[in-house]
């Protein structure tokens, strides 16, 4: 969900879409039943239970339509349509709903105008939201200190994320760059020494600090005095940019930062309950998918000679190898020269059997025993090959940081990013994998896993 944690902004907008929705439905069972008849199926028929129920499953359709995302919200022709198809599915599973549970239906009449209603109200509330959120002259003002690479980096997350409410004002120089030179979509309108001019005369509300070096032209004093006066916000890029996009950047990250902004420490008991939880859910999914995994071993034995399983060393928490249990997905001589390849999306050693198991994710379903035996968590960072370990720590900053906690079978990274094949793609991956470990808790895992299901469903990412 854009960034992250539940923010007041998600949390609005999730109230806002309830009482619509809900409100919705109690209308249109007004205009179908008339005053009366909906009085007595409200009190005396459990009336307002079932619209909670329904309200519940329209919402979770909702958000698995990505209806919650700022990236997907600044499209309006994508926002129109998704919710088109999400209210549409969400009728189609209460009609099934109310078909095998009778006691929780509204009625037929009731639930036809109700999808015409709540159409029109969220259609006109999405839209009225996007054109007030997507306004140029609407929104929190950010004011950038610094015109180099990481104070582009953050004006273009605040750019590509246009509803999140915040609106870039411009850049202030610290290098000799002039005013009035284009930076990105904005521009230089002042120097670092007119940082209480520019914040009065534009009615900042925000200034981020995008300078590495700040000794010489840097307003330290400025800045002292505003934040001690709490006449405007001032916040770190590092900080800024981690909030809004739900990842570290390593360009930005300071060893201090890390260490004065990071995780609370917790209790053993937290620790322990957090790891049960863990557990008790890879049980669930063992036994959940046997079916699953009994047909695809058929499956796997039929199309191609070789071991059903295929196991392979990976590096865990603290830095200890272990052996990771899959379906086998790949021919068996998929490295016949014994030479670690990445793995890639349309990677020609995958079996017509694999290519599908690896889309659904069902070759992962031998690793619930991983979890079981503690050698993995639920969520986590996905746990890497020892040869690539080396080789990507020796080329990219804080990597060996992943190994702080134990590897996942889901994680950030995997529901943000793509498949890695490359040196680039795990400097992105674990920039998401430094923001989990970071913020890491129970609260953040069960996000993680419900948009693991989402990503399942809908055949996304990886």
């Amino acid at each position: 969900m854009g960034a992250t944690k539940l923010s007041s902004r998600l949390i609005w907008l999730l109230l806002a879409d309830t009482a619509i929705v809900f409100s919705g439905i109690v209308l249109a069972m007004h205009l179908r039943l008339g005053f009366a008849g909906s009085a007595n199926e409200l009190t005396n028929r459990n009336g307002w239970l079932k619209i909670a129920f329904a309200t519940a499953v329209c919402l979770l359709i909702l958000y698995f339509y990505d209806l919650y995302d700022y990236v997907v919200m600044t499209n309006r022709r994508e926002l129109l349509l998704r919710l088109v198809q999400a209210l549409g599915i969400a009728w189609v599973s209460l009609a099934l709903i109310f078909y095998f549970v009778p006691e929780l239906m509204l009625g037929r009449g009731i639930s036809v105008v109700a999808v015409v209603v709540v159409l029109v109200m969220l259609l006109g509330w999405r839209i009225a939201i996007h054109a007030l959120t997507g306004h140029p002259e609407i929104g929190e003002k950010i004011l950038v200190v610094g015109t180099g690479k990481t104070a582009l980096d953050t004006a273009e997350a605040v750019w590509e994320r246009r509803d999140a409410g915040y609106r870039i004002v411009g850049f202030l120089s610290e290098n000799g760059a002039k005013p009035k030179e284009k930076l990105g979509r904005s521009e230089i309108i002042g120097k670092a020494h007119e940082l209480e001019n520019v914040i009065r005369s534009e009615k900042i509300d925000r200034v981020v600090i995008a300078v590495r070096e700040r000794r010489g032209a840097f307003p330290t004093e400025a800045l002292l005095k505003m934040s001690l006066a709490g006449d405007v916000s001032i916040e770190e890029c590092t900080s800024f940019f981690e909030r809004i996009t739900g990842k570290v950047h390593v360009d930005m990250l300071r060893p201090s930062w890390l260490i004065f902004a990071g995780k609370r420490r917790d209790s053993p008991i937290k620790l322990v309950f957090r790891e049960s939880v863990h557990r008790v859910l890879a049980l669930i999914g063992l036994f959940v998918s046997l079916p699953v995994a009994l047909l695809t071993a058929i499956l796997i034995k039929v199309e191609s000679r070789g071991p059903i399983f295929y196991m392979q060393e990976r590096v865990g928490k603290g830095g200890k190898s272990f052996k990771v249990i899959k379906f086998r997905s790949m021919k068996v001589d998929a490295e016949a020269d014994g030479k670690p390849l990445w793995a890639a999306s349309n990677d020609e050693r995958v079996t017509r059997v694999g290519k599908v198991i690896r889309k659904l994710r069902i070759d992962e379903i031998p690793q619930f025993w991983n979890i079981i035996k503690g050698e993995m968590n639920f969520v986590g960072p996905r746990p890497e090959r020892p040869h690539f370990v080396q080789q990507l720590a020796k080329e990219i900053p804080y990597f060996d940081h992943r190994h702080l906690v134990a590897p996942g079978l889901t994680g950030w990274a995997q529901i943000k990013y793509p498949y890695g094949a490359s040196v680039s793609d795990a400097v992105q991956k674990l920039q998401y994998d430094l923001y989990y470990i970071k913020n890491q808790s129970l609260t953040l895992d069960i996000m993680i896993i419900f948009d693991t299901v989402k990503t399942v469903l809908f055949g996304k990412g990886r």
